[in-house]
Order: structure tokens, then C-alpha cells, then sequence
């Protein structure tokens, strides 16, 4: 009967093929729809040290909590919104190796991006983040807490001006986890390489000694003018009250509205920092959807979204 048709083997399998094709894309739209969100920014680490090792000195008691893999992260996000985050490597536990977070990539390729980290004190380190870059590594965080010694020292080494440079490159960020006084330097980093993507990383962590000063805030907002770097509004859990709602955490985040504009603002959890104690995980996307009444719809989609998006999910 196929025959009469004038269909073949072949094209029946490329015929089911197509269907077979049609169907996933139409569940990765319907899935994008229900969960349109990204977060910008969740730590995971696996309970299997034998197989994910910890950096020295780090065991499986030092785990807090003992487990936070992809799945329970997605059970989290998802009732929110959520449905892909960018994954920051945890130098605690971690350091240098990011192959837990590759394999979070290579087991969902959509849903993840990552943060990850490379040794500045290396010759190759503008190499190590091209290698990582097809294993979904899109930005590198970049800090002084990790150096023990000359932290003051910290943007000054050979590998991280390779870092900058290749940065400008392959588009990769650098994801800088700082404290204002180290706001200058990034700066002037910023002047040399005007074409590497920044990220400040929550919002220079002004506020987490309660105080949102005038003074820091200006600091933050000078990087406007360097059209590659945005912010992360994140991390509420250690800002200011450090409780919900988190209310007094929104005239800071107009300020960086008004320097930056939304386009280059972007939402994150600080997950599993920001799901502890008082704190959750909705009242930290609730204070960014649903309580900043100066932000349209459309600034909430880059909030949300597309500034993510577009800083970390480019290929």
C-alpha cells in the first residue's frame, strides 16, 4: 500500500522524524511560557565527593546544606517561574573545578549556563576559558577573598589581564564578586578593556552591613557609563534587613534602574544562601515581579529575562 502512495521507508522515518521534531519543540515553547524566567545566579554542589572531590581541606561535613543538586534547585525555581539559572562555581567547595557544573550542562544544555572559574596565577588562563566555553562556561568569576596574599593585588596579575582580554573576545563575563572599595579598580579595568562583558555580582555587596551608603552606591553606578557591564540584583538574604520582604532593599535598586536601565539589571537568587532560615526562595523574585512599581512589564521581562539572557545564554 506505501508503494502506491508513492512513499518509501524513507520517507515515513523522515516524515516521523519531523513529527518527532515538531513535538519537542513544541513542549520547549510551552515550557518557556510557563517558566520564562532566568536566574542569574545558583550555586548547586552534589552530595557525591567521591566522584565531584572537594578542594583540600573541605570535607562532606562542610557541606551546607549537604546536598543541592540541578533537581532540587529546578524544584525550587520552577513554582515561580523559573526555568533556567545560571550556575556560579563555588570556590569553597570547589575552587578551580567546574565539573559539576559542565555536567549539569551536558545533561541539560537549555536549562543552564555557567560561571565558572580558572586560576589567574596561571600562564594559560585566557586558553582554560576558550576550552570552556563550548561546555556552556559563558562568564568567570573573578574575586579578591580567594587570595591570601596582596588581595589589594588582586586585578594586577598576568592571567587576569589575559582573562580581560580574551573576555572581549569570546564574550565571556567577568563576574566580579566584590566589595565597593574594590569597585575603583574594576573600574579601571573596565576602561582598559572596554569590550569585555562585567557583571557585578550583588550589588557589590553594598548593604551587607545594613547600611546602602550614598557614597558606595555612587561607586556602582560610575560602571553605567562602561556599556558592557551590568548588575545582579540579588543576594537580599545578606543585604540590609536580610529578612523579608526585603522592601528596604528598593531605593538602591532604583538608583542602579536609573544609572543602568533595565536592560543591563538582572534577578538572582544567591540560591541556597537565599533559602535558609527566615529567608525564601519566592519573596526574592517577588520583590523584582512583583513589588517594583516604577518597572513596566516590559522592564520585569529584562529583569527577569532577557538581560540574562543576553549576557549568558548567547550560544
Amino acid at each position: 500500500m506505501h508503494e502506491s502512495m508513492g512513499l518509501t521507508r524513507r520517507d515515513l522515518l523522515k516524515a516521523g522524524t519531523m513529527v518527532v521534531g515538531a513535538v519537542v519543540l513544541s513542549n520547549t515553547a510551552q515550557a518557556q511560557e510557563e517558566t520564562p524566567w532566568i536566574d542569574a545566579h545558583s550555586h548547586i554542589w552534589p552530595p557525591e565527593t567521591d566522584k565531584f572531590p572537594l578542594v583540600s581541606g573541605q570535607t562532606k561535613q562542610d557541606l551546607k546544606p549537604p546536598s543541592f543538586t540541578d533537581d532540587e534547585l529546578m524544584a525550587i525555581a520552577r513554582p515561580e517561574g523559573v526555568g533556567r539559572v545560571v550556575l556560579i562555581q563555588h570556590s569553597v567547595y570547589h575552587l578551580f573545578d567546574n565539573s559539576y557544573l559542565v555536567d549539569a550542562v551536558r545533561r541539560h544544555p537549555r536549562m543552564f549556563r555557567i560561571v565558572g572559574m580558572v586560576d589567574d596565577h596561571q600562564a594559560d588562563a585566557g586558553a582554560a576559558m576558550k576550552k570552556l566555553l563550548p561546555q556552556g562556561v559563558t562568564g568567570f568569576r573573578i574575586t579578591p577573598f580567594i587570595r591570601k596574599e596582596q588581595p589589594e593585588k588582586w586585578l594586577q596579575t598576568a592571567g587576569m589581564q589575559d582573562m580581560w582580554k580574551t573576555g572581549s573576545e569570546t564574550r565571556q563575563a567577568m563576574c566580579c564578586l566584590i566589595n565597593p572599595e574594590q569597585l575603583p579598580g574594576v573600574d579601571a579595568m573596565c576602561e582598559r578593556y572596554p569590550d569585555t562583558p562585567v557583571v557585578i555580582d550583588h550589588f557589590a555587596r553594598i548593604g551587607v552591613d545594613g547600611q546602602m551608603r550614598d557614597a558606595d552606591i555612587k561607586l556602582l553606578t560610575r560602571l553605567a557609563r562602561h556599556k558592557q557591564t551590568s548588575v545582579k540584583i540579588s543576594a537580599f538574604y545578606a543585604l540590609g534587613d536580610k529578612k523579608p520582604p526585603h522592601l528596604e532593599l528598593i531605593p538602591m535598586i532604583k538608583q542602579l534602574y536609573d544609572a543602568f536601565g533595565p536592560q543591563r539589571l538582572m534577578w538572582a537568587s544567591d540560591s541556597p544562601y537565599q533559602i535558609q532560615g527566615v529567608n525564601n526562595y519566592k519573596a526574592s523574585i517577588s520583590l523584582v515581579r512583583d513589588k517594583l512599581d516604577f518597572a513596566s512589564a516590559e522592564d520585569r521581562q529584562w529583569l527577569l529575562r532577557k538581560t540574562a539572557e543576553k549576557v549568558f545564554f548567547y550560544q
